[in-house]
């Protein structure tokens, strides 16, 4: 059965099991904003370009702060970085949670908070991301993040669930309060890391820091490819800024309706975790990627095909779609994190985790952008549809364009490029 069930191997380690049980909660928590904000921001603008406007405002602190968050996280203890941060996400859910309260509704602070909000994310998230490969031996990476990406996805199935049953009965505000108290867990399992000092030479966190680690990332054409492969399955493909409008034109006031929307992708990432026994034995890594994406791809496109042709009828086929993509989505992620945890060294390990951060989460908001856009000038169904048959096209030119990508082969401890 360990050949098909998830590997637990990690969580005897005790310091990484406590990161792990606290995410569940916390990611929970944090769902709950994910859904708050695109809501709130709909209900004062009725438009989906503010929606996807959304993006664009945490993508500009994602970038700037996750690629210094990954020089911090290469010069200072990384536990140290982790409290400071994970406060900073606490004040700031805090404040979320004093406007919707006070019923300010302006749009444009609402867009600054989660602006804020992003800087500390994109400064903790790789910090997080070095840590693990501290906690941990290399082979049981391919299994910790497996695990890591099915907690994230529990939260993303719960969260969405939970805010559309709650925001019509207590309302936005409760839900980012809900989140500021989930991320005291968080914080507490942090506290209770041992100190996690850099190694090796410390160069100063700053912009030749951040420049050195690009330069060492274009010697590393396996992790290069990677990262594109990805941008383009999520900005082309990644539909959910139209999950607002497409759940309040086809299924009206329904809360279910938007709540299985927004956990449609997370359903089928941890169906996909739950079943991800066979991931550490996988060698040709780059080829699983590439499938993935295509598998991923298909799923949006069928979506879109739905939505078009459903009118209030097939919610149960748009969640199954959206939830094959997750599955496919989640295999990904788990064999990219695993070469970049396998392939940087740990002196480069957290810039490199920046990078990485910008793609995974800067990917999506940019894909809330366009698709937001999309949707003002050709409807919903049409921008998610186009987007799937985007990401495919996208994936076929990469096969050509980084053929040592599609053969990266790993062999039990040993990296190597066939």
């Amino acid at each position: 059965m360990s050949r098909v069930f998830a590997d637990l191997t990690p969580l005897q380690n005790h310091h990484y099991r406590r990161l792990w049980s606290a995410g569940v909660i916390t990611t929970i928590g944090a769902q709950l904003t994910i859904v708050a904000v695109p809501v709130q921001i709909y209900n004062i603008t009725h438009n989906s370009a503010y929606v996807g406007l959304a993006g664009i405002f945490g993508l500009v602190p994602l970038i700037a702060f996750g690629l210094w968050g990954g020089a911090l996280a290469d010069a200072l203890d990384r536990r140290k970085l982790m409290l400071v941060t994970t406060t900073g996400l606490v004040v700031t859910s805090i404040l979320f949670w004093l406007q919707a309260a006070l019923g300010v509704g302006n749009v444009w602070l609402l867009l600054t908070l989660f602006a804020v909000q992003q800087a500390f994310f994109a400064v903790n998230q790789p910090t997080r991301g070095a840590i693990i490969p501290r906690l941990l031996p290399a082979e049981q990476l391919p299994a910790a993040n497996s695990l890591n990406f099915t907690v994230m996805n529990v939260g993303a199935i719960a969260g969405p669930l939970l805010a559309g049953v709650m925001i019509p009965v207590v309302g936005l505000q409760t839900l980012y309060l809900v989140d500021a108290i989930a991320l005291l867990v968080t914080l507490w399992a942090t506290v209770l890391l041992p100190p996690i000092p850099p190694l090796g030479e410390v160069q100063r966190p700053g912009v030749r820091a951040v420049l050195d680690g690009f330069r060492y990332l274009t010697t590393q054409r396996i992790l290069l490819a990677s990262f594109v492969v990805d941008i383009i399955a999520m900005v082309a493909g990644m539909p959910r800024a139209l999950f607002p409008q497409i759940a309040s034109e086809t299924f009206g006031d329904n809360g279910l309706a938007l709540g299985l929307l927004f956990a449609g992708i997370a359903i089928g990432a941890v169906i996909g975790g739950v079943f991800s026994g066979w991931l550490p034995r996988v060698e040709r890594q780059g080829l699983m990627v590439i499938v993935s994406i295509v598998v991923w791809g298909l799923a949006m496109t069928g979506f879109g095909v739905v939505v078009a042709l459903s009118h209030g009828g097939f919610l149960w086929l748009e969640v199954a779609l959206l939830a094959l993509g997750g599955a496919a989505d989640m295999f990904s992620a788990a064999m990219r994190s695993t070469m970049l945890q396998t392939v940087a060294t740990d002196e480069m390990r957290g810039r490199l985790q920046g990078v990485f951060l910008v793609v995974v989460a800067g990917g999506p908001r940019l894909g809330d952008a366009a698709h937001g856009a999309a949707a003002v000038m050709v409807g919903t169904a049409t921008a998610a549809a186009g987007g799937g048959v985007l990401v495919i096209i996208g994936m076929v030119v990469a096969v050509f364009a980084f053929p040592a990508f599609v053969r990266y082969r790993v062999n039990r401890d040993v990296v190597e490029v066939v």
